[in-house]
């Protein structure tokens, strides 16, 4: 029993590392690609943390613009520092098509419509309590222009995203599981995207 149980673990364990090191990117890779970016967009990453998702989004930006806002805590992601993820994009070559801010999901310091797509990955659920979660969808959508969309990718409390967004009635809300390629363990430990698109266009 011990050998399964152990087998079990680095099973675990290796589903855990793939996520973290190629998975998370090969998900937001196909994620990104479905929105068809053009290159002249302005595009908000919530909670960016040291950059994963916010330098692949400015891979695929021209004239445009990839920004980032996080509250810079270490207690969410290990490392997580405003001069990380600047050393991340210099490292990447995409430091001039970035911008940094400090700021709150639930308050946030940009003006209404001032993003024409807004991502977030594994973020949001680290706020506590389900109406601070829901105002943080609220400032999303608050800074979407009108036909912006709207690409969450979460772990969990995906389904307050989903019924909040129908509640400010943003258009054509999917929900769908990501796969294996980012189960943090095993399938009880999966990732789902929430995409929407603000109304109004």
């Amino acid at each position: 029993m011990p050998v399964v149980v152990l087998v079990l673990l680095m099973a675990q364990f290796g589903l855990f590392l793939r996520a973290t090191r190629r998975g998370k990117f090969e998900v937001w890779a196909g994620v990104l690609d479905s929105l068809g970016l053009r290159g002249d967009e302005r595009v908000l990453d919530l909670g960016c943390g040291r950059g994963a998702v916010l330098l692949m989004v400015a891979e695929r930006l021209g004239p445009g613009r990839a920004v980032g806002v996080d509250l810079w805590r270490t207690v969410d992601q290990s490392g997580n520092a405003e001069e990380a993820t600047l050393r991340n994009a210099r490292a990447e070559g995409v430091a001039e098509r970035i911008e940094l801010h400090t700021g709150d999901l639930t308050g946030l310091p940009f003006e209404d419509a001032g993003f024409d797509v807004v991502v977030s990955s594994l973020a949001i659920h680290n706020i506590r309590g389900a109406q601070a979660r829901a105002t943080a969808v609220d400032e999303a959508v608050r800074v979407l222009r009108p036909g912006g969309r709207l690409a969450i990718v979460d772990i969990s409390a995906v389904g307050e995203y989903q019924a909040r967004l129908a509640e400010l009635g943003a258009q054509d809300v999917q929900v769908r599981a990501l796969g294996w390629r980012m189960w943090w363990g095993g399938p009880w430990m999966g990732t789902r995207l929430v995409t929407a698109v603000k109304a109004g266009e």
